[in-house]
């Protein structure tokens, strides 16, 4: 079997997003959490179930989360910047040829979201990839006075609505570096959710496959948040190995808003090109 009949097939079990929601809300930030050592992985199986609708989400939290809520088998990928256009075009790729699911946590000042805002917007509007708050221009917002912090945060949002015509409640601080008072400026501005992680792929700095590959490891196990990046060429090189991984350990990759419910707003006010910059 070619390797693209092999990713499709895959696609069945990677859509399916995670049952048995609880809530989850904490008010201590992560970046990890303890480590729990690598898992082992699960023996393959064919995947051959039948692709099923999201579980009704809940409400979004206000405070911080770091996992998944409750029981069950749902990986998050959460992939944050995009430096790269071509790391993002490469993700919007295996999310169409797979179905897996992403959310994408951008940076607005970075062209590649509007560069690839037209081969996004179809996924966005099917509920394949959702949306959070990075910030404009990734500075550490607990080192700017309050109104900077508000020019950050309230342009990116308006870059997303702008954009992709999305609204989201979930806000990730550049570095995991935040407090009460950013936490509440965030919440103020639309965003009451901090979404961290409790897993990552290390790649903030440039690797080699088998380094990712070894972070994947260690962390695709259930109910977990994993942190990635759009800025280096590694992760589109390691697609294969990091499905495989999912598949063996009978994961399925859900959304944050899967999870937790985001309103979806009509795709309104955007420009038929979709590239608006402020």
């Amino acid at each position: 079997m070619d390797r693209r009949r092999f990713l499709l097939t895959l696609a069945a079990g990677l859509a399916v997003a995670a049952t048995g929601h609880g809530a989850v809300t904490g008010t201590r930030a992560g970046q990890g959490g303890p480590d729990p050592g690598p898992a082992e992985p699960l023996a393959a199986d064919p995947v051959e179930a039948a692709v099923e609708a999201p579980a009704g989400p809940l409400p979004p939290p206000t405070g911080v989360v770091t996992a998944l809520p409750g029981e069950g088998n749902g990986l998050a990928l959460t992939i944050d910047d995009g430096t790269s256009s071509e790391v993002v075009a490469a993700f919007v790729a295996l999310a169409v040829d797979t179905g897996v699911r992403l959310t994408f946590f951008p940076n607005g000042c970075y062209r590649s979201w509007e560069e690839n805002a037209v081969a996004l917007r179809p996924l966005v509007e099917s509920g394949q990839v959702a949306f959070g708050n990075h910030t404009w221009s990734h500075p550490d917002l607990t080192t700017l006075p309050d109104a900077r912090v508000a020019e950050e945060i309230a342009r990116n949002r308006d870059f997303l609505r702008t954009t992709f015509g999305v609204g989201t409640p979930f806000f990730r601080p550049p570095f995991g570096a935040h407090d009460e008072r950013t936490d509440r400026i965030a919440a103020d501005l639309g965003h009451p959710t901090i979404a961290m992680w409790n897993g990552t792929l290390g790649d903030s700095r440039v690797l080699t496959g088998a380094e990712l590959v070894g972070y994947a490891r260690e962390w695709f196990t259930a109910q977990t948040i994993v942190v990635g990046h759009a800025n280096h060429r590694t992760v589109t090189t390691v697609y294969g190995e990091l499905l495989d991984l999912i598949a063996q350990r009978d994961l399925r990759t859900v959304t944050l808003a899967d999870v937790w419910a985001v309103p979806p707003p009509p795709f309104q006010g955007v420009a038929a090109t979709g590239l608006v910059r402020g």
